[in-house]
């Protein structure tokens, strides 16, 4: 279960990752914070209005989800920028909600730092980090939902490789927050806990990039890079094992389901 912001994080941040379990045969869910409601519609120099780009990212969403194969999509509702300002109990009393309900045994979401400083990705990042706790715990009662622990908790990372090149198309990824830049950084190698092959997935993960329209103003730049540079970012996924229930040490995981007792599922068609 990916916990994100914004359309497009699940593509940009988890695409490959996503497009891999679930062409394994796991099931796979989205929960979306808010719909991009803020982000740029197009080429437009003037925005149509929060409704209308709503609207159409969230379209543009379930397009991008369903090329990559996830089973569920959900949106909280939140306003896109205002994430941070949500009734925290309110949020992730929800959020916790959708856990219990779908059951992951993985969750994954943006990290504390929320990739360039984005205060809703750093917002997002704590909602989920709480409801995971606020899932397992008797004490929260909803007679339809009963406690439910998830197994592993990961952060979305990026090292220095992939970096580089989403600094060749993008020159710089930062955010401007209460007057300070934000910068995005490289986390260093002896903090990516988990390494995923997701080679044969990159051109799916790509795709669903691309059915974010509205937002290919920004990252029409991607359409330069070589098939090389491609499969880098989309051909390996890195994580940060913010914890487990059933394994630990430091040696690099190669799966997100290592130490996770699971059946053999057949590919989905």
């Amino acid at each position: 279960m990916a916990i994100v912001a914004h359309p497009d994080d699940e593509s940009l941040g988890l695409g490959g990752m996503l497009a891999k379990y679930a062409a394994e045969g796991a099931e796979v869910s989205v929960l979306m914070a808010t719909k991009g409601e803020r982000g740029r519609f197009g080429t437009a120099t003037k925005s149509p209005g929060l409704n209308i780009v709503g609207k159409t990212r969230a379209e543009e969403l379930l397009q991008a989800c369903e090329a990559l194969g996830v089973d569920h999509v959900r949106f909280l509702g939140y306003i896109d920028g205002d994430l941070d300002q949500a009734p925290a109990e309110e949020i992730i009393a929800e959020i916790a909600l959708h856990i219990r309900d779908l059951q992951p045994q993985i969750v994954l979401s943006f990290g504390p730092e929320g990739a360039y400083g984005h205060p809703d990705h750093i917002a997002i990042s704590q909602f989920t980090t709480a409801a995971i706790m606020k899932a397992a715990d008797a004490q929260f009662a909803s007679p339809a939902s009963p406690a439910h622990s998830v197994l592993k908790l990961y952060n979305v990372l990026w090292s220095k490789p992939i970096w580089d090149v989403y600094q060749a198309a993008f020159k710089e990824l930062s955010s401007t927050v209460d007057g300070e830049k934000r910068l995005a950084f490289p986390y260093p190698e002896w903090m990516i806990t988990t390494r995923l092959n997701t080679e044969a997935y990159w051109e799916t993960a790509w795709a669903a990039v691309q059915c974010h329209q509205t937002q290919m103003a920004i990252y029409q730049n991607l359409d330069q890079l070589t098939p090389a540079q491609h499969k880098i970012l989309w051909g390996r996924q890195e994580f940060y094992r913010v914890f487990s229930l059933v394994n630990g040490g430091r040696q690099k995981e190669e799966d997100l389901f290592k130490g996770i007792k699971t059946e053999v599922l057949p590919a989905k068609m």
